[in-house]
């Protein structure tokens, strides 16, 4: 079970900033930027390379609420949303998970 799975059981407290049927958004414990807030669906797909066209409406819902959330935190004129696939893109939580980053400069390449 991953620490997402938790949070989502209620196992393990998160600051949310969002929550509905479909997701939930919680502040993350690590921020790389003043503003870093993880989106997750509450259904357990591990990434988005391990979606299906059965998850399409499922991704676009997390899409606009990662814009929802990034306006309710007052980063709407500019933020980035990040999600990584598997060890070598990055990703150390097996729960498909957007970070949505803002408030500061953010630099390119990222990585």
């Amino acid at each position: 079970m991953t620490i997402f799975q938790q949070i989502l059981d209620g196992e393990i407290p998160a600051d949310l900033v969002w929550e509905d049927d479909y997701c939930i958004a919680f502040r993350d414990i690590h921020p790389h930027a003043p503003v870093h807030v993880l989106v997750i669906p509450r259904k357990p797909l591990v990434s988005a390379a391990a979606t299906s066209d059965e998850d399409t409406e499922l991704l676009g819902h997390l899409l606009r609420v990662c814009a929802q959330v990034a306006e309710q935190e007052g980063v709407a004129d500019g933020y980035r949303i990040v999600t990584n696939i598997g060890e070598e893109g990055g990703q150390s939580v097996g729960h498909l998970h957007f970070h949505i980053l803002g408030g500061r400069q953010l630099s390119w390449p990222p990585g």
